[in-house]
């Protein structure tokens, strides 16, 4: 019996060495006073389970067209992370949701991406975990890389690869990436042209990326739903408006100021979990846990309105204008404990979809009254005077419409890049 306890207790500390800070020498040189870490690149995942808010108990998965999947082993997979603020170090966040079994990460790089799935080989980074080439990530936690020196121009394409040799099971993910990931067997984290044999359109387990910046720089997080994740866009493009933004705030400077963080998070809800937990539930997570958060924007509501007109929604399900306004002051409340500033946008259009109801178009309209005029925020963007038909204003504009009258087109996303006044954010 006290030989067993012997080796279970190397075995939790072998797994502690494994994953702790490290106190040895670092990848990274060390950081001036002058500097500090700021998220250039984030996703908002699905890290704890999340069932249909309709009574029916199935567990919610990721979309179809993301095309995730359901076990990787002995495999790699690169992924594109498009950088908003520049930097001269790295690092990397690598999250596991909570039901998922340990996620064992043979090896890791991070490089600027050449196209494709091609990377710049002068600028191929090996990355480390505790000074180690490999870490295990248990479920419900967050690892995050060692520092590693690689100079990042603002707006530039990362390329994180990830080496899982044993059996993940369904990965950790963020269903609507809008980037094309490459995934092929071996270890290829360090192929200069990986050869994909398959790819998706999720983000598997990488959470974020930090930029060692100066000390004026700071983060932007963009809170939403699939409006701001970028459904709408042209795939592979960065033409969802918070890169608009993020091209608009780096103003041609090769390094900039302000980064823009985009944690949309497609279906989400502000009070009551849908695909994946709600925006109250998600908050702390996916802004207060960014580094060097400044503003953010949230533009959240709509998905709340229409849910409940979906075939068998229980009664419970609606909400009211006041429901939806507490839950914005609550988001407010809470950025403002952290000293992060809130920008509020108004709720967009959204007659000709199945769901849309004359009720949930007066709540729409009364919600956006409040944001307009409630001075609760430290700045309104009016995304919805942006994109709305002026003979119609409950339905987008037609030529900013791809034809699910929810989700602006490229033309759409330009519009609202255009409605922000960028100002606001270097004050």
């Amino acid at each position: 019996m006290i030989e067993r306890r012997k080796r279970a207790a190397a075995g939790v500390l072998a797994v502690v060495l494994l994953n702790a800070p490290a106190l040895r020498a670092q990848t990274g040189s060390s950081p001036r006073s002058t500097e500090h870490w700021v998220t250039t690149w984030a996703t908002a995942q699905q890290l704890a389970p999340t069932r249909l808010p309709f009574g029916r108990g199935e567990l919610v998965q990721p979309p179809p067209a993301a095309r995730v999947p359901a076990t990787l082993k002995e495999q790699t997979v690169r992924m594109i992370a498009h950088a908003s603020l520049g930097g001269r170090q790295v690092r990397v966040s690598l999250a596991n949701a909570l039901e998922k079994p340990t996620l064992k990460v043979g090896a890791a790089h991070i490089a600027l991406r050449a196209n494709g799935a091609a990377i710049v080989p002068a600028t191929d980074r090996a990355l480390t975990f505790g000074g180690r080439p490999s870490t295990v990530v248990p479920p419900g936690t967050m690892v995050v890389s060692d520092p590693v020196d690689l100079t990042v121009p603002a707006l530039a394409d990362l390329a994180v690869s990830v080496y899982l040799p044993e059996e993940t099971g369904l990965p950790t993910v963020h269903p609507d990436g809008m980037h094309t990931a490459y995934i092929t067997g071996g270890d290829a984290t360090a192929s200069a042209a990986l050869k994909a044999d398959t790819t998706t359109t999720a983000y598997l387990w990488l959470g974020s990326v930090d930029v060692l910046a100066p000390a004026e720089a700071g983060a932007v997080v963009t809170f939403g739903d699939s409006i701001t994740d970028g459904v709408g866009a042209t795939l592979d493009s960065d033409r969802a408006w918070p890169s608009l933004l993020a091209a608009k705030l780096a103003g041609g400077r090769s390094s900039g100021v302000l980064g823009v963080v985009n944690t949309g998070l497609s279906g989400n809800r502000l009070l009551r979990p849908g695909f994946g937990v709600s925006a109250l539930a998600r908050f702390d997570r996916d802004v207060l846990s960014q580094a060097g958060v400044r503003w953010m924007t949230v533009l959240l509501g709509i998905n709340d309105i229409t849910f409940p007109a979906v075939p068998g929604a229980a009664p419970s399900e609606a909400v009211t204008a006041d429901d939806l306004i507490w839950g914005l002051q609550q988001i407010i409340e809470r950025a403002h404990r952290h000293g992060i500033r809130v920008a509020g946008a108004t709720i967009m259009p959204v007659e000709g979809v199945n769901t849309y109801t004359d009720a949930g178009e007066r709540i729409r309209q009364d919600v956006n009254r409040w944001i307009r005029t409630s001075k609760a925020y430290d700045a309104v963007i009016d995304f919805d005077a942006a994109v709305r038909d002026p003979g119609h204003p409950g339905r987008l504009r037609a030529d900013f419409d791809p034809g699910d009258h929810v989700h602006p087109n490229d033309a759409g996303n330009r519009a609202m890049a255009a409605a922000i006044d960028a100002s606001v954010f270097r004050k």
